[in-house]
């Protein structure tokens, strides 16, 4: 893997790195390393450097970004929503309950309309709830 190549590697978090750019003279780590959850590499230096520059100086190729994976096992790319806008869109849809429940609890019919919109707001409040793993 490429990481083994590098000096100064430090992990930053699920699958991220910072190290010094083989490329050129780094006296602090300038190069940011990301794996994909299908396995594939992005590459970016702060300094500048071509992710094509960084590789050869290390003797690497694009290959080495892309490692090759049979067919069955390729799976489709994940990429999760920041949680302050699930959230964000998660109360907007609570809202919309609470604005229901507020109207039927002072007897005031729902209309096709509001009956219509609290489905939705169900719905994707449920779809929240499936998407997070945790039903």
């Amino acid at each position: 893997m490429l990481l083994s190549h590098l000096d100064g590697v430090k992990r930053t978090g699920a699958g991220r790195w910072l190290a010094k750019c083989p490329a050129h003279e780094d006296r602090k780590a300038s190069l940011a390393i990301r794996e994909l959850d299908d396995g594939r590499i992005l590459l970016h230096d702060f300094a500048g450097c071509e992710a094509e520059l960084v590789l050869s100086a290390v003797g690497l190729t694009f290959d080495a970004l892309f490692p090759e994976r049979p067919i069955g096992e390729l799976k489709p790319e994940r990429r999760p929503f920041p949680a302050a806008d699930v959230l964000r869109a998660i109360s907007l849809e609570a809202l919309i309950v609470v604005l229901a429940a507020s109207d039927i609890t002072n007897r005031k019919p729902l209309s096709e309309f509001d009956l219509e919109r609290l489905k939705i707001a169900s719905a994707r409040i449920s779809a929240a709830v499936e998407e997070s793993g945790h039903e």
